[in-house]
């Protein structure tokens, strides 16, 4: 039996986590789940949004599947989300953007992926007032970290039959950071001669993505830029709310949609579990799990192929019946 941590968060993320649990027990996978707590829920607990003991449980076990957390803007505490990468030095973002059949969207067969560099660039957290009314916030970018996510996503392209890679950059201005980060890609991209390789703008690259998204198949990110173009991809397949996410590393990872908490709706019954539930699959196929998560991916694939929604989606579901749709259709896909 696995051992796999589940962290709720808040908001809406009991019970989407919940929900993506009774979905991943309908394939008959064993797993001990290990509750720990993160954030707001932390706080309450602990005094503390990010505990040593959340930290211990997911080293130990390798592995955590994750509901979103709130993080107060503009004042609060810091981003918990930000802290348990580097702190777990979860350094690849993985974020596949691939549509739904049924959903309707501007573009049709998106299958793109962004790789996002997870532990510097400007969310570094440097940042300082000089004199007051004046702040400065330091981009760091190094050569090791940016040459360790160049080696994860021209890796994840040969495994997994992805044909280039467009690295993401304004080194045009940022000459030394971004040019850093250029060079170092650059260095890996010779060692992968079967892949193609190219760079884009950042600015250049969100306007064409939005008007042909299939010419891109791995975007290559720092930190920053990642975080954004992400968002901008799943605009275009339907929104946050449908796409899985994953944070890994040497010896951890961590999964999770990229969703908000959504305070608002929460306890509603109200809020889709898609994007956790893929998570799921993502996941499970980290461990190994193919089958699994095949037949997961696949029923929710038949689900929007037909006509009923949530409520993000125009229609009636709320989560507690979405849920109880897809654990029929995993046990008699």
């Amino acid at each position: 039996m696995r051992k796999i941590v589940l962290i709720k968060g808040d908001g809406i993320g009991p019970e989407v986590c919940d929900a993506a649990v009774r979905v991943i027990a309908a394939t008959g996978v064993e797993i001990e789940w290990i509750d720990a707590l993160l954030g707001i829920p932390a706080i309450k607990e602990y005094g503390t949004p990010l505990p040593d003991g959340t930290l211990d449980k997911v080293r130990e076990t390798g592995i955590a599947l994750k509901g979103p957390t709130s993080t107060p803007v503009g004042e609060g505490h810091a981003s918990v989300n930000v802290a348990l990468r580097k702190t777990l030095d979860l350094y690849a973002n993985l974020r596949p953007v691939r549509g739904f059949d049924g959903i309707k969207s501007r573009f049709e067969g998106v299958d793109l992926v962004i790789v996002r560099e997870n532990t510097e660039d400007l969310y570094s957290g440097l940042e300082h007032e000089v004199v007051p009314g004046v702040v400065e916030s330091l981009k760091i970018i190094t050569e090791k970290a940016s040459t360790r996510i160049a080696r994860f996503a021209f890796d994840y392209a040969a495994s997994h039959g992805r044909k280039k890679i467009t690295a993401i950059h304004k080194a045009n201005i940022m000459k030394l950071s971004d040019g850093l980060f250029l060079k170092s890609v650059r260095a890996v991209a010779k060692k992968y001669p079967d892949l193609a390789y190219d760079e884009k703008i950042v600015d250049n690259a969100s306007m064409q993505m939005v008007l042909n998204p299939s010419q891109f198949d791995v975007m290559l990110n720092e930190n920053l830029y990642g975080d954004i173009l992400s968002d901008l991809a799943a605009g275009l397949v339907g929104g946050l709310g449908l796409l899985p996410g994953a944070n890994i590393g040497e010896d951890c990872a961590v999964f999770e949609a990229a969703h908000g908490s959504a305070p608002d709706i929460a306890g509603k019954d109200i809020a889709n579990p898609t994007a956790v539930i893929m998570s799921g699959v993502m996941m499970l196929r980290h461990l190994g799990e193919i089958e699994a998560g095949d037949r997961i991916e696949g029923a929710l694939r038949a689900f929007y192929r037909g006509p009923e929604r949530t409520g993000d989606l125009g229609g009636k579901l709320g989560c507690s019946e979405f849920t109880k749709r897809i654990v029929s259709l995993v046990e008699n896909g």
